[in-house]
């Protein structure tokens, strides 16, 4: 008797190639449906629910991935898988990383990690580096922040220093919300007792996303909230080299 497998799809909003800011080179950067977390400055509203994303094949995404691997790999570059919120797939997320590690390409994982438990180790085994966002140190900040709990993504960042998988650690910079200094602190403190930080991008809130929660219709809930100014965004990174840290 013939057996079927069945391919293994995912839900994806978009994919889009990048420089700089999602891993080392150029990235083939996709962007799956769907996020456990609702951060007030999230700038991907569009992405928060699969049933919104496009169903999709690791052989269709893999299919895109490979019109432009020559290009990638010539600039030192790979793929990153973001969201919305990766882990949100792990299957999905799992059978792309195991395809790109077959084909020799780098991969990353951009993830809050507050889903961290959802990666088992095989999928780390074929992630290159994790682009971890810890939106705050602070427990009720963070989950006013974003109506999560702090304590799965330390744990999986723990994980990630045990599994010895680099980590490049994203800061959002939010004016009243993440410029504490005692938060700051705490968590340089925390980063520097791990052995797996290559940086920690401070990364200023912006509010490039506000016009996708007009067209959607939904509240903006930082709206009225500042961008850092230039003096903040070197204090907060200037604390993160005190421990240590390349803060960037």
């Amino acid at each position: 008797m013939k057996t079927t497998v069945e391919p293994v799809t995912g839900r994806i909003h978009s994919w889009d190639l990048s420089t700089g800011v999602d891993g080392p080179g150029t990235r083939f950067v996709l962007f799956l449906s769907g996020c456990p977390l609702r951060c007030l400055y999230c700038a991907n509203p569009d992405t928060w629910h699969m049933r919104d994303g496009k169903r999709t094949t690791v052989d269709e995404v893999m299919a895109e991935i490979e019109k432009y691997r020559p290009f990638i790999t010539t600039a030192g570059g790979g793929v990153t898988l973001t969201g919305g919120e990766a882990l949100l797939q792990p299957a999905f997320t799992a059978g792309i990383f195991r395809r790109c590690k077959e084909l020799g390409l780098h991969t990353a994982l951009d993830t809050s990690g507050f889903l961290g438990a959802r990666a088992g180790d095989e999928l780390l085994a074929d992630t290159d580096l994790v682009l971890l966002d810890i939106k705050s140190f602070d427990v009720r900040t963070y989950r006013r922040l974003t109506g999560g709990d702090l304590s799965p993504t330390l744990n999986f960042a723990t994980r990630l220093d045990r599994l010895g998988v680099p980590v490049w650690i994203r800061y959002v910079l939010v004016p009243g919300w993440t410029d504490d200094m005692a938060a700051v602190d705490g968590l340089g403190a925390f980063l520097a007792g791990l052995g797996n930080v290559d940086r920690v991008d401070v990364l200023p809130f912006h509010k490039l996303g506000a016009p996708k929660y007009d067209a959607l219709g939904i509240t903006f809930p930082l709206r009225d909230t500042p961008t850092p100014d230039p003096h903040l965004t070197e204090r907060v990174r200037e604390q993160f080299r005190e421990h240590g840290l390349r803060a960037l």
